[in-house]
């Protein structure tokens, strides 16, 4: 059932309208509202009729919602014209790369070949700029016979398209709308910021071509150490994660871009990435009802259009370490039968170790449809999958009713999202829509509302500009660009600073060169960027490094800010000060930098808590000093 609230109806524009206004604090409560989204006027750029048409738009996209009736006849003409394994070819979506690249680059030839000879259903678009990733889906929409599902992981938004930097100058080659991060989303409190930072993926995501979003992660992070959804939740707490959930999927859905629950039945708390190795969860049916589940109920209640299944294994509940997508019990019965679910049901990447070890592409592909997934996203290869499935057919291992539900469930998704209609991207109004500058405002004011000052012993938050200062910021050698807008920002406002970048493999006479530095300074701010990387599997500054910032507290006056991983202050709990942004990008760098400064102040409070340093709701404020 489709579910409305009034919060839900707070036009899009007055977030837009309020981005250069003063920041309200909000009282304490699991999700509040800030005065300037609730004050505003209407614009006419978001006028009543505009915010109706948007929820009729999202309120068609839940899975209950019939079809209209020249929606109906494509289905069934389709359908009708489709053989076994075109059916079959259907539930595939293999990934391709966003990148520049000739029409007869092998890697272009591949994803052509999944179109024309497997006539796969969709298409998982990954890294790359805006316009180049619009233009590869219209080639390859060119090409297919029935218009193709594209989806990508916009999680919280399309600011993975980034175009990158230009070595070694680091220019910033342009990028969608880089949204800070579902945590970061959770410390500000706000549930219409997320409706809006889901609409502002939504609605760049549709001018790239992108109609299938998996997002929003409603994973309740409940464990410290989880190396891989970490800042991808919105927290801790299973009321507010579903909350803060259904709003950005909410935003989603209003720019007609079907949003994806994930990883279903919750991968919060596990220790393991799931890219690398099968994680086990020992929840029980009772755990899984008060905490994993509660985000998830609230999601389907509120018409999302799918569910991803996470690669977990769930023995209390299923028996066995058997992958949950390949689950009848977990995606069936569970899910299906309990949830009440009636939309599109998704796997994670078939390719990932939590479930391509020990199956094969063939068979894991024959378990995922048997268990209830209706999209079977990055098999190995596509031929083979298809080939598995069309066999399993034949020899009676799966009906074709069960194809044909799945496949009829794809093309009404087609359908209601209008690529039946519309296959292709304007790349001139790609222009005017991604990356905008009323876009980026909303990123600018989450990221100031979600710094979140959690320890300041000393009362040194924020930093006076008398005497000097030193800088050092924390990153792996991948992450080129971390800290630029930070330093940028301090040096800007602070006076006199001198700055130091050290990484993982920084040497420990290094660290002590950088320790007299330290004991000749007024005071010490270090920047740690450390984030969750799909398949590290770990999210730690290197435990040298750590040790010595530690250290540091002894000698000098330390602020910490942990860029990222909110949870690192474990790793060096002398600290006294400590800021948290959730997150890694240039918004959340200019934010954290006006903290520190007092140029801004200081009003977001943590969704997450860490065992002895603080707790949920923590949130030291801090008012603009200058």
């Amino acid at each position: 059932m489709h579910v409305s609230s009034s919060r839900w109806l707070i036009p899009f524009a007055a977030a837009l309208a309020a981005a250069g206004c003063t920041r309200a604090v909000a009282p304490p409560s699991p999700v509040r509202e800030p005065d300037w989204l609730a004050s505003d006027s209407l614009e006419s750029l978001d006028s009543l009729a505009s915010i109706a048409s948007r929820e009729r738009t999202a309120a068609h996209l839940a899975p209950d919602a019939p079809l209209t009736r020249a929606e109906a006849r494509w289905v069934e003409a389709t359908l009708a014209r489709l053989t076994l394994r075109e059916r079959v070819a259907q539930m595939l979506t293999m990934w391709v790369l966003g990148d520049y690249t000739n029409t007869d680059d092998p890697t272009f030839r591949e994803a052509r070949e999944w179109v024309t000879r497997d006539k796969v259903g969709g298409i998982l678009m990954s890294l790359g700029s805006p316009i180049e990733v619009a233009a590869k889906i219209n080639a390859l929409q060119r090409l297919a016979d029935v218009p193709l599902l594209v989806s990508s992981d916009l999680e919280p938004g399309l600011g993975r398209l980034e175009g990158g930097y230009f070595l070694p100058s680091l220019m910033f080659a342009g990028s969608a709308t880089v949204l800070p991060s579902n945590m970061a989303i959770a410390a500000t409190g706000s549930e219409s910021l997320a409706v809006a930072a889901g609409e502002i993926a939504g609605q760049e995501a549709r001018a790239v071509g992108i109609e299938l979003a998996f997002a929003p992660t409603a994973d309740v992070n409940s464990n410290p150490a989880n190396p891989v959804i970490n800042v991808r939740s919105f927290g801790e707490n299973p009321e507010q994660v579903g909350i803060l959930a259904s709003a950005f999927a909410r935003g989603l859905q209003r720019r007609g871009v079907a949003a994806t629950a994930k990883h279903f039945p919750g991968h919060g708390d596990t220790d393991t990435d799931s890219h690398l190795a099968l994680p086990v969860v020992r929840s029980d049916r009772a755990r899984l009802d008060a905490v994993e589940l509660v985000p998830f109920r609230r999601l389907v209640a509120a018409g999302i259009a799918g569910v991803m299944t996470g690669h977990i294994a769930l023995p209390a509940v299923d028996g066995d370490s058997t992958p949950a997508t390949l689950s009848p019990v977990i995606v069936g019965a569970l899910l299906r039968d309990t949830l009440g679910f009636r939309g599109l049901v998704v796997t994670d990447a078939l390719s990932m170790e939590g479930v391509g070890a020990g199956y094969s592409v063939e068979r894991s592909a024959v378990l995922a449809v048997q268990a209830g997934a209706d999209l079977l996203v990055k098999p190995t290869s596509a031929a083979r999958a298809i080939d598995a499935v069309v066999a399993a057919v034949e020899r009676g291992d799966i009906t074709p009713a069960r194809i044909e539900r799945s496949v009829r469930a794809i093309l009404e998704l087609k359908a209601k999202t209008g690529v039946a209609r519309n296959r292709y991207a304007d790349l001139d109004r790609l222009r005017q829509v991604v990356g905008s500058p009323a876009h980026r405002d909303i990123a600018e004011r989450i990221a100031g509302d979600a710094i979140t000052l959690l320890a300041d012993r000393d009362s040194l938050v924020p930093a006076s500009r008398k005497g000097s200062a030193l800088v050092v910021i924390y990153a792996a050698d991948a992450e080129a660009a971390a800290g630029r807008a930070f330093a940028a920002g301090v040096q800007g406002l602070l006076g006199t600073v001198q700055l130091v970048r050290i990484g993982p493999r920084t040497s420990s006479s290094e660290l002590e060169g950088i320790s007299m530095l330290a004991r000749n300074s007024d005071r010490v701010i270090v920047a740690t960027y450390v984030r969750a990387i799909e398949g590290v599997g770990r999210v730690a500054v290197a435990e040298p490094v750590a040790a010595w910032i530690d250290s540091l507290a002894r000698v000098a006056k330390v602020i910490v800010v942990a860029h990222g991983n909110p949870y690192v202050w474990r790793q060096f709990p002398r600290v006294g000060s400590y800021l948290v942004t959730y997150g890694i990008g240039a918004a959340l760098d200019r934010a954290a930098a006006e903290a520190v400064a007092g140029t801004a102040p200081i009003v977001g409070r943590s969704p997450v808590s860490l065992p002895d340093l603080f707790v949920r709701g923590d949130g030291l404020r801090r008012e603009v000093v200058r």
